[in-house]
């Protein structure tokens, strides 16, 4: 079952091919690269999209979370990257989804409509996004040179501190009250995004920093790849608090696939059934809507259910969907409407 088609709020595409994760940038999205997102997998899995993301990895090793993240945890973050390093890392990222685009694999949206026309066509629509602003530089140079390259997407932070702002730890059980929010050069960045319709993303900012943009944004609060704090008492998932003021701003949440951030328990463990995304879903439609959730699924760079495993895999989860009881009306929006609704919104 491939339709109705995914529009997802986040992947980690771009890191995985940057990093030489996968077997070339081309081959390894034309073919079988060994990632989650390639144009095989979408076909089958009825994957039309969705917001590939930018983000500067730190020089030292990586969270090693399907380890560390069980019973009670608290992953110390990485320091804050240097400028220099991260400019080149998105540079390259930037480059390689133009490339991508180049080969005939993709085309990058900077419009609703364009999303739509694309995903009519049969070609992935993607969005550039920013997943933390370390690229960004105080004078926001960088942030026109990369909407010029077609940037219309940002998170102020991952996790890590930049000079924008703070994120939440990767820390289980607790709320995301873990520390300061956006800086006076974050509040900046919230308002030059809003003039050049860029959309804020709310996903890692602390309860602050969430709060601040909330204070300072006039476009609707998205929150790309998050859940309900409620079913999974994690950092990085939101509070009701939270949620209302994301239904008040007409905003959306966009589902998280990953399986730490999904089960009650918080562990990083791939034997985690469909029905905890289903659990979050009936969840988020209570509080939020049903206009105001879709997909942001992080393949490619989290954990995600082994039932579905790869963007091959989502007719699995449309299955329980529909088995669940959401009819043809609630599927469209799930599964792309609400984020082109937003995305309207935001961009227009």
């Amino acid at each position: 079952m491939q339709a109705p088609l995914i529009f997802d709020g986040h992947n980690d595409l771009l890191l995985r091919i940057h990093n030489g994760d996968v077997s070339g940038e081309t081959d390894g999205f034309l073919g079988d690269g060994g990632n989650q997102i390639d144009l095989v997998k979408a076909r089958a899995g009825g994957f039309g999209g969705g917001f590939f993301a930018i983000y500067v990895p730190s020089p030292d090793k990586a969270l090693d979370d399907s380890e560390m993240m069980s019973e009670s945890y608290d992953l110390p973050l990485p320091p804050m990257v240097e400028p220099s390093a991260a400019t080149r890392a998105a540079l390259s990222q930037a480059a390689i989804l133009h490339r991508l685009e180049r080969s005939g694999a993709l085309r990058i949206c900077c419009s609703s409509d364009a999303i739509r026309t694309t995903m009519a066509k049969g070609t992935l629509a993607a969005v550039m996004h920013m997943e933390g602003a370390e690229a960004i530089d105080r004078d926001f140079d960088m942030l026109e040179v990369l909407y010029a390259a077609g940037l219309r997407s940002l998170g102020p932070v991952w996790s890590r501190p930049t000079i924008f702002g703070h994120g939440v730890p990767f820390r289980y059980p607790s709320t995301g009250d873990t520390g300061p929010g956006l800086t006076e050069d974050g509040i900046r960045l919230v308002k030059a995004c809003n003039q050049m319709k860029i959309l804020v993303d709310l996903s890692h900012l602390n309860e602050a920093g969430f709060w601040s943009v909330a204070e300072h944004s006039d476009a609707p609060l998205v929150a790309t790849h998050s859940n309900a704090h409620a079913l999974c008492p994690h950092s990085r998932n939101l509070t009701d608090r939270q949620l209302h003021a994301i239904r008040d701003s007409d905003g959306m949440v966009g589902l998280n696939f990953a399986v730490a951030f999904l089960r009650q328990d918080g562990r990083m463990e791939a034997d985690t059934p469909i029905e905890q995304m289903i659990r979050h879903l009936d969840y988020l439609i209570a509080v939020l809507g049903e206009d105001r959730v879709g997909m942001g699924s992080d393949f490619d760079g989290a954990t995600v259910p082994a039932e579905i495993g790869t963007v091959a895999g989502l007719p699995k989860l449309r299955q329980a969907m529909r088995a669940h009881g959401y009819d043809d009306a609630l599927m469209a929006k799930l599964c792309h409407e609400n984020w082109l609704r937003v995305l309207d919104k935001t961009w227009s």
